[in-house]
């Protein structure tokens, strides 16, 4: 089949619009006949399915369709199985983003207000509240072991995407679905006030085909922009009002029989404090395994938690930002080379490393004691930016992402003391870490000593 990539997508969206052979309805109508939107509170907003179709040929190759048949087809055991790799390096389901998609285009086209009681925000029923609800529902009456949000996952091939692996137990809604329904909410809001074909839509906000290499695609700040666009109660709001819908509907009756008022405002009130906390808040972490990190040597040794510390340092080499997911990925594995080969430590020396391309790398992690601050390793997180930043600083948004989000997102976690200590690398050793305008910057942010 062709690569699970969004360029695969975007490629099949091109052929499905570009003709009007094989299927007679829109494209996001089409992804709703495939299984894009089978759950309860979906068909109640955007009613029954369409019946599906014969392959819509000669627009599309077999593969292709097979291929969007498969990216359909909802698995509620498996709903990361409906994910494609972006370019940014993001994993993104297509069911939400192309539900989203679809409230968007009726929108735009005068849709009447779907017949829903009480009257739900469509845009964010058919992508992330209904979700939610289920989600946080589920795990009311479990004994604290079932997970509400996440994983990530590692894909077996970034050039050629096949399979995608969760990294822990699944849960309804996976990263990749968190993506899925912030995009599909971010473009169907976009959507509803400038219709344009869908294949231009994508390749513009994910940067596929040769818009990677012009840097940061929208997609990578898509937490941000779902923030900004949701505001603190929306989405509590909303999954409160889709709990009472659910509990009209004769699938989901049941579950919600001995569910009382107090009792859905406070699942709802979970669910979105949760959601905002990990796909709002915190930053988007790329894991070893999808920049390609080879094995760590030997046994790691573990941190206790919470730290007091954190060190700030640039990379020096690479001396130039990486602003694609390629580059920093690349960057990397280059700096895991020279650490494990000419230093000869076990891995790559820092906690976290920090693109310019919206993304914070995994290193040695949270957990595992790094080689960043000679003396001081056991004692706090080492944070490096890609980059020399002795005549220059990183962009604002890079800066904030660690500032503003990384930081306040390890005292809520646990994995940081509240009164921890900030200091630039130089501070505890003879050299000129992070650079000479990186150490004034973070002079100003809270914690620094």
């Amino acid at each position: 089949l062709p690569p699970r990539h969004m360029d695969s997508v975007v490629q099949i969206l091109e052929a499905l619009e570009s003709t009007d052979r094989g299927f007679s309805g829109p494209v996001p109508a089409l992804a709703r006949a495939l299984g894009g939107c089978g759950t309860p509170g979906c068909r109640a907003v955007l009613g029954d399915p369409p019946h599906v179709p014969p392959a819509p040929a000669p627009t599309l190759s077999h593969e292709q369709w097979l291929l969007f048949t498969q990216l359909l087809h909802h698995d509620a055991a498996a709903p990361e199985r409906g994910a494609v790799l972006a370019p940014d390096g993001s994993t993104v389901a297509l069911g939400p983003l192309l539900a989203g998609i679809e409230v968007g285009l009726k929108r735009a086209a005068g849709w009447p207000l779907p017949t829903v009681e009480p009257p739900v925000d469509a845009l964010y029923a058919v992508t992330i509240t209904e979700a939610l609800a289920m989600s946080f529902l589920l795990a009311r009456d479990g004994d604290g072991n079932r997970a509400t949000l996440g994983p990530g996952g590692c894909w077996d091939d970034i050039d050629d995407p096949q399979n995608y692996t969760l990294l822990g137990p699944p849960s309804p809604i996976p990263d990749a679905v968190a993506n899925g329904a912030m995009d599909g909410v971010l473009l169907g809001a976009q959507l509803a006030q400038a219709p344009i074909p869908l294949a231009d839509l994508l390749r513009g906000y994910y940067g596929t085909g040769n818009g990677t290499e012009k840097g940061r695609p929208p997609s990578s700040y898509r937490r941000r922009d779902f923030g900004v666009l949701t505001g603190p109660g929306k989405l509590e709001e909303e999954v409160a009002v889709m709990l009472r819908v659910l509990r009209v509907l004769p699938p989901t009756q049941e579950l919600l029989e001995d569910v009382g008022p107090e009792e859905v405002v406070a699942i709802a009130r979970r669910a979105a404090r949760d959601f905002t906390e990990v796909y709002v808040e915190c930053p988007a972490i790329v894991p070893r395994c999808m920049w390609g990190a080879r094995p760590y040597r030997g046994t790691p040794k573990p941190l206790t938690l919470p730290l007091g510390s954190v060190y700030i340092h640039h990379t020096f080499e690479p001396s130039a930002p990486c602003r694609t997911f390629p580059a920093c990925a690349a960057a990397m594995r280059a700096m895991q080379r020279f650490h494990q080969d000419t230093r000869g430590w076990d891995d790559i020396g820092y906690s976290f490393v920090v693109g310019s391309d919206g993304y914070l790398y995994q290193g040695r992690g949270w957990h595992w004691v790094g080689a960043h601050t000679k003396g001081y390793n056991s004692k706090g997180y080492g944070v490096g930016y890609v980059g020399d930043f002795s005549a220059i600083l990183p962009d604002p948004d890079t800066i904030a992402l660690v500032r503003d989000g990384l930081l306040p997102c390890a005292v809520k976690t646990g994995r940081l003391h509240q009164n921890y200590t900030l200091r630039g690398h130089r501070q505890m050793g003879h050299t000129d870490c992070p650079g000479n305008s990186l150490f004034r910057e973070i002079e100003t942010w809270r914690g620094f000593k």
